[in-house]
């Protein structure tokens, strides 16, 4: 597969990560993308995708598109063969100054691209983009677009420093302190932070702790897991365990192997290290 991916110019740099481009052959027709503190917007240039959330019985169809605000579980990707698309990786606060409703209404709850931005604008985007030479200048082109629907956002200034403690923190830092240095209640940050990234502050802490916790996981080796769920603030391995289930779709054990039977099967490969396969 071909990835290419670059951070945007200021002020989307405050707000994303990177934006990137993606177009190949999946490695499998379903992958498991565990839960983390990241956001993310995808415009399908291809054939419709496919996602499934935790326990959902049917996977949802995405023609155009789709939003994901901050997860809490993971989400199956059914990807068509072949996939071409791009996307942005948005810190957790970022989908929040482009978004017409609260994030919370899409907590694990996927939209398409038209019920965010309208039938118009999208199809002019995609075409567009589809349009576009190079990789580089279909960046460039939703860089743009970006730009464009950039609107203010009341309390992003709030969010967006408290989310950045717990970020460069790992999530390990009491919520009571953050509360403290925001100088507000908790009651009013919880709510800015379900407006505006669709989880609480605890949430997003621990969203941070896990990921943490399953890049720390090297499958070639021998796993510690009491270690780790331990550093993870976990104080019995049934806990851990059902909350990472619910983080990856799998369980611990399974998790490893899964991780394995990637790295056998596709050695070196640009989705290797969150992805799993799903099929």
């Amino acid at each position: 597969m071909e990835y290419v991916s670059r951070v945007p110019r200021p002020p989307l740099d405050g707000l994303i990560d990177d934006l990137y481009y993606l177009e190949g052959t999946p490695p499998y027709a379903r992958l498991m993308l565990p839960a983390s503190p990241a956001a993310w917007l995808i415009v399908n240039l291809g054939a419709p995708f496919h996602i499934r959330g935790g326990t959902d019985v049917a996977a949802a169809e995405y023609a155009d598109g789709c939003v994901v605000t901050t997860p809490t579980r993971a989400l199956e990707f059914g990807y068509p063969v072949p996939t071409r698309s791009v996307g942005v990786h948005f810190k957790p606060w970022g989908p929040a100054a482009f978004l017409p409703m609260p994030a919370a209404e899409l907590c694990d709850r996927p939209v398409t691209l038209e019920q965010v931005w309208g039938r118009p604008t999208v199809a002019e985007l995609r075409e567009r983009l589809a349009g576009a030479d190079r990789p580089a200048d279909m960046l460039t082109l939703l860089e743009e677009e970006l730009t464009r629907r950039l609107g203010e956002t009341a309390g992003l200034g709030l969010v967006r420093h408290t989310s950045s403690i717990i970020t460069a923190t790992g999530g390990a830092v009491a919520i009571g302190d953050l509360v403290t240095a925001a100088g507000v209640s908790s009651t009013h940050l919880a709510q800015r932070f379900k407006e505006l990234i669709g989880v609480t502050p605890k949430r997003l802490a621990r969203s941070h702790r896990f990921a943490a916790t399953m890049l720390a996981v090297d499958p070639a080796g021998p796993i510690d897991w009491s270690e780790l769920a331990s550093g993870a603030g976990y104080f019995d391995q049934a806990h851990f365990g059902h909350d990472f289930r619910a983080f990856t779709g799998l369980t611990p054990t399974r998790y490893v192997e899964e991780r394995r039977r990637f790295l056998r099967e596709h050695p070196g490969h640009v989705l290797d290290g969150w992805p799993l396969p799903a099929d």
